[in-house]
């Protein structure tokens, strides 16, 4: 019986730790974000030759197949980049708790995959705390592209065999179905199939969850199994020409009307809490402080309040989003001091809207509030923001940026909610002596309690840092937030 911490298990990523046994959506998807839609579309098209020839039992013909139409011609570093920012969080979706629990019991892990190893290496090492990945590998030119091929670098049951060398490893989880990926199994002392019963439940740390996903990239936002594909690949054009309606007939909209014109957006738009903004008349100004989902965030608070003159902090908006805003947009240098000046001068003008965590972030997490707006004022009113979209993510963190608009334009339907929360007391602020940390941490933590979300200390750089692969880790940062 193995002790905590101690031995070494090999596991299998398709059907075992990932549920789903065919490793095709994933393939799916580095057609579309490597690639595009185009590439989306051959591969799919090819679908019915590769699960034809698994049923006649040429599974390696089939899976060299997919792998030749998905990578071939794309440059390493775009692949790279997929596996890194976009395939993670789908992993994660369609985990095998069961076979985690067994798995994150033993000391030494190790995954093997008929997938290539470039796919699943990240997030089975940042989030499962994987030592080694097994899988195949892809050939490349001396340009730095992929040739379609895979490499020839032995069997996995000789490269396990090979790690572990006169050792065995203590326990397997494998499946008894397919022929790639699970002759691994005859090198281990004890073997664990599909169901797990491997220990009761109640024995397990139920604490202990794999490290989440906070940060990914891509456009879509459900995992393109065969027919959800085809369903996307069907709205394409549709989605394309509903948003360029949408968006030209939303830019013609005055701004009183942008509330009540929501609906061309194909947009549910739920309001909670009461509006606060002072009257015309009144000299003093309100930064309404809200967590960011998507770039049109401050557009639609500017909608719903509808009272004064607002405008709106931005770090990053393309310049065609910024031409074409229906609201002021202040774009922020980042230093400190020239910032600082800017939003005061803006303040004294009116209402302003701003987004501390600088960027956005898809899952159910709040980044760090840079503390700068604390210092500004003492009539703050925090936003709650959630999105949720059906097909296509609003935003990105590579590619074309100016096409945000256009994907969040296309999903069919989507639900913005805002909560606006009462105005931040006196006493809790900088001008009672409160430290601007002090307030913006209050503020993320108040925040993320009316959104259920978890906090970090991530900030935007970090979030492109992770997502450019330049860190090695991102536990240390989940769900903390300095007092």
């Amino acid at each position: 019986m193995n002790k905590l911490g101690m031995g070494s298990v090999v596991a299998q990523v398709e059907g075992i730790l990932v549920r789903d046994p065919d490793p095709f959506p994933y393939f799916m998807l580095i057609a579309f974000e490597a690639s595009g839609p185009i590439r989306f579309a051959l591969l799919l098209l090819f679908w019915p030759v590769i699960r034809l020839l698994d049923l006649l039992g040429m599974q390696d013909f089939g899976f060299r197949l997919t792998v030749f139409i998905a990578v071939a011609g794309i440059r390493i570093s775009d692949i790279e980049y997929v596996g890194r920012a976009v395939l993670p969080k789908f992993y994660m979706d369609d985990m095998n708790m069961d076979a985690w629990r067994i798995f994150n019991q033993y000391g030494k892990r190790v995954v093997v995959t008929k997938s290539p190893r470039l796919m699943v290496e990240r997030f089975v090492k940042e989030h499962l705390g994987a030592e080694e990945v097994i899988g195949s590998e892809l050939d490349t030119n001396r340009f730095g592209f992929a040739t379609g091929l895979v490499r020839n670098v032995g069997s996995i049951s000789y490269r396990v065999s090979k790690l572990f060398g006169n050792e065995k490893p203590s326990l397997g989880l494998g499946s008894s179905m397919g022929s790639n990926g699970t002759t691994f199994l005859s090198h281990c002392e004890e073997k664990c199939h599909p169901p797990f019963v491997h220990k009761p439940l109640e024995e397990y740390d139920r604490s202990n969850l794999p490290i989440p996903v906070i940060f990914h990239d891509g456009r879509l936002i459900k995992l393109p199994k065969p027919v959800t594909a085809l369903l996307i690949l069907l709205w394409f054009p549709i989605g394309m020409l509903l948003a360029i309606i949408r968006i030209v007939s939303f830019i013609m909209l005055p701004m009183s009307a942008l509330k009540y014109g929501v609906k061309i957006m194909g947009l549910r738009m739920i309001v909670k809490g009461e509006p606060t903004s002072p009257p015309p008349s009144s000299s003093t100004s309100v930064l309404f402080v809200c967590n960011h989902r998507t770039l049109f965030d401050p557009v639609f608070v500017a909608s719903i309040l509808n009272r004064r003159r607002i405008a709106a902090v931005t770090y990053s908006l393309s310049s065609i989003c910024e031409a074409f805003a229906p609201i002021p947009t202040i774009r922020l240098s980042r230093i400190r001091n020239t910032d600082e000046e800017k939003i005061k001068r803006e303040l004294a003008k009116g209402d302003l809207i701003i987004c501390p965590e600088g960027t956005t972030c898809r899952e159910p997490f709040l980044l760090r509030f840079s503390s700068l707006f604390a210092e500004l004022t003492d009539q703050i009113v925090p936003v709650a923001i959630n999105y949720k979209a059906p097909l296509f993510y609003a935003t990105t963190a590579r590619g074309w940026k100016a096409l945000d608009p256009v994907f969040f334009a296309m999903n069919p339907t989507s639900v913005y909610e805002f909560t606006f929360l009462d105005k931040l007391p006196i006493e809790t602020t900088c001008f009672h002596g409160k430290t601007s940390i002090h307030v913006a941490n209050y503020v993320q933590r108040l925040l993320a309690a009316t959104l259920k979300f978890g906090c970090t200390n991530f900030t935007r750089k970090d979030k492109y840092r992770l997502l450019a692969g330049n860190d090695g880790t991102v536990a240390t940062n989940v769900d903390k937030c300095p007092t």
